[in-house]
């Protein structure tokens, strides 16, 4: 019995060092990382405004880590294969998906049968930026304010169509909240990403679409297609001469689009906070916050407890949406 308690006792009188090697093991990793490349998950084609977002962002990691940061486009489903692949990697750090509003909170309600879940299966480690989604038209379209819009697809109901990256999408979900309170029909048009989408929109072979600013901002400047207003509640630094849906007649009309970086849930404290730290610094640097700038995008860079929280908050405002629309995908 006295060499079982011995044994015991010096099993118990082991237990902190293992957990304070544990720890040391742990800090080390993460004052390590990345100590290889890592994985950047963008859930969308290229060319859409997560990808125009997303590069710079890894460049600007890879010079900060001298490891390179690969990009994969793992696009489909709204977003849900690539952000599915990411919930199932290695908790490790070195797989980051770039989500969105549409991928880590109205998907949540959106599909009945979604295989991640955005709260359990992720850690966010910051919000990225917020951009302002805006509602053009082609030139050919001979409406020039959101109110003549309205009349025409009332004087028409169908005639119009409008182009979305894909079902489910925020683009998607936002011109049917428009069509909703404007109380008209128009035709959904949905591609596989948005510059499919624009390809079309700029050739005539649709009329309209709501799209994230970085997209249609060059196109607006060139005259290539005509802006009508911003989703904002209020109007963005790029788009100050720009009304929002909200002043021309919907008032209350606001479906913006956030971007956030996260890791499987799971991840070391110490990476996430690492990461956290490295993200911050490469979003505050003077380049990215230019490029950002140039694509109507206001750079973020939070807490991962502030992007966690924000990310709740938006599942619950997202599921009311959706819920009084009753729109569903399978």
């Amino acid at each position: 019995m006295r060499r079982v308690l011995a044994a015991a006792l010096l099993a118990g009188a082991g237990l902190p060092v293992v957990a304070a090697a544990s720890a040391d093991d742990a800090a080390r990793a993460a004052a390590n990382f990345p100590d290889r490349p890592v994985k950047l998950i963008v859930p969308f084609p290229p060319g859409g405004g997560t990808d125009i977002l997303a590069r710079p962002l890894a460049q600007k990691l890879g010079e900060r880590w001298k490891q390179p940061v690969v990009i994969e486009n793992r696009a489909g489903a709204g977003g849900n294969i690539g952000t599915e692949a990411a919930a199932r990697a290695p908790a490790d750090g070195y797989t980051l998906v770039l989500g969105t509003v549409g991928t880590h909170a109205i998907n949540q309600s959106l599909y009945r049968n979604l295989s991640y879940d955005a709260t359990r299966d992720f850690t966010a480690i910051t919000l990225v930026a917020n951009t302002p989604n805006v509602l053009v038209l082609n030139p050919g379209v001979p409406a020039r304010s959101v109110a003549e819009l309205i009349a025409m697809a009332k004087a028409s109901p169908g005639a119009l169509n409008y182009a979305t990256p894909g079902n489910g999408t925020p683009p998607h979900l936002a011109a049917e909240i428009f069509k909703s309170m404007a109380g008209v029909s128009i035709t959904h048009v949905p591609y596989k990403g948005s510059a499919p989408a624009m390809t079309d929109l700029l050739g005539g072979q649709v009329q309209m679409m709501i799209a994230n600013a970085p997209v249609v901002l060059p196109y607006i400047k060139s005259g290539k297609l005509v802006g009508l207003a911003s989703t904002s509640a209020t109007r963005p630094g790029m788009l100050r001469d720009l009304p929002t849906l909200s002043e021309s007649g919907l008032k209350g009309y606001e479906a913006d689009t956030w971007y956030g970086l996260f890791v499987p849930a799971g991840t070391p404290p110490a990476v996430v906070a690492k990461l956290n730290a490295d993200v911050v610094a490469a979003l505050k640097s003077p380049d990215i916050q230019a490029f950002f700038a140039e694509q109507g995008a206001e750079v973020i860079g939070d807490s991962p407890a502030d992007a966690n929280a924000k990310v709740r908050a938006e599942v619950g405002k997202w599921r009311a949406v959706i819920d009084a629309i009753g729109l569903k995908m399978d």
